[in-house]
């Protein structure tokens, strides 16, 4: 090849080099300042990740009395505070007869009668809670219907739209030994299986009770082993959680998936139960100790951040019978909405 030909060639190729690396280094400074910008923007706060918690939810039990004097008015109240799921609860007209019986033995010193769909029909109390833009992940019921009625729930469940049918609590005269509590968990097994059958799940929601040894062991965590993870699920309740000596953060990771639900409460003050947790005295001892999320000294955020890489899904405010219900419960959603 002529020499001349050879020099073109090699001059040519390096131009041609030479653009090739001014072009890098252009789109190198060009991603570099986008990199910064980003980093500025979100340090700055100008743009923030989306909420913790996208959907906030309410138990109904922390206002029952205005939903039972104004079903509409309460609805509309608790959406424009920016809830977008309730928790209902029992009876309903489809539960068991005991489960009424027992509910209409306890009201007149409750000071209200209202539960379930608070005098509608399920297909109506869904239509306002749709036109207030709520869903409903879960309801809570009793043992004897969740037993004897699963079919009647099932249908309630496909009108109302949830998933999970919860139990509250586990009556007292079966849960005072450790054979009870392994009873029990048999019981669970079978309502889960029943539930599964019916295309809904079930959860347990833990009180105060079962956190303290008993012959040495802890009778929640025999729940815990002796229940299918595919049948039996947990709602958990940070405040009654914590009342009994329990860690929520343990828990979340050591039985992770387990608990698709959670009662958001927070504590004035690190308190427990006087004795094991196991009746109403040792509970309302402690109701001056509820308050507000994000008003007491309960780690919140990293419990939510940590419920959040475990398995729960829900997020329920609870602040059973809450006094100023409007003022507290819009500054829990304020906490949690803030997160």
């Amino acid at each position: 090849m002529p020499v001349a030909a050879t020099k073109l060639i090699l001059v040519s190729t390096t131009i041609l080099f030479l653009n090739f690396v001014a072009m890098q280094r252009r789109q190198f400074i060009g991603n570099s300042v986008k990199a910064s910008a980003s980093t500025l923007l979100f340090s700055s706060g100008l743009f923030k990740a989306g909420p913790l918690i996208e959907r906030v939810g309410i138990q109904f039990f922390s206002l029952p009395k205005m939903l039972d004097t104004d079903l509409t008015g309460t609805l509309s109240m608790l959406s424009n505070i920016g809830y977008k799921e309730v928790e209902l609860y029992g009876p309903y007209p489809f539960s068991s007869p005991s489960a009424i019986e027992s509910w209409n033995a306890v009201t007149p010193s409750l000071g209200f009668k209202g539960s379930g769909y608070f005098g509608h029909s399920a297909v109506e109390m869904k239509k306002l809670l749709t036109q207030n833009g709520f869903s409903v992940p879960s309801v809570h019921t009793d043992l004897d219907t969740l037993l004897t009625r699963m079919d009647k729930l099932a249908e309630s469940s496909q009108v109302m739209g949830n998933t999970y049918v919860v139990l509250p609590a586990i009556p007292t005269d079966k849960r005072k030994t450790l054979d009870d509590f392994k009873k029990m968990a048999e019981a669970f097994n079978q309502i889960g299986a029943s539930a599964k059958k019916h295309g809904i799940k079930f959860a347990y929601h833990n009180h105060g009770y079962g956190w303290k040894e008993i012959d040495g062991q802890i009778p929640m965590e025999l729940i815990f082993v002796n229940t299918d993870p595919s049948l039996v699920y947990f709602e958990m309740d940070l405040f009654w959680t914590t009342a009994g000596g329990a860690d929520p953060v343990t828990l979340l990771e050591k039985y992770k998936n387990r608990y698709p639900l959670m009662h958001v409460k927070d504590m004035k003050k690190k308190v427990h139960f006087s004795g094991d947790g196991g009746d109403p005295k040792q509970w309302i001892e402690l109701f001056p100790e509820m308050t507000t999320a994000g008003n007491g000294v309960l780690d919140l955020k990293t419990i939510f951040s940590k419920a959040k890489e475990n398995g729960v899904k829900h997020f329920i405010v609870e602040q059973d019978m809450v006094s100023e219900p409007e003022k507290a419960l819009r500054a829990s959603y304020n906490y949690l909405a803030s997160l």
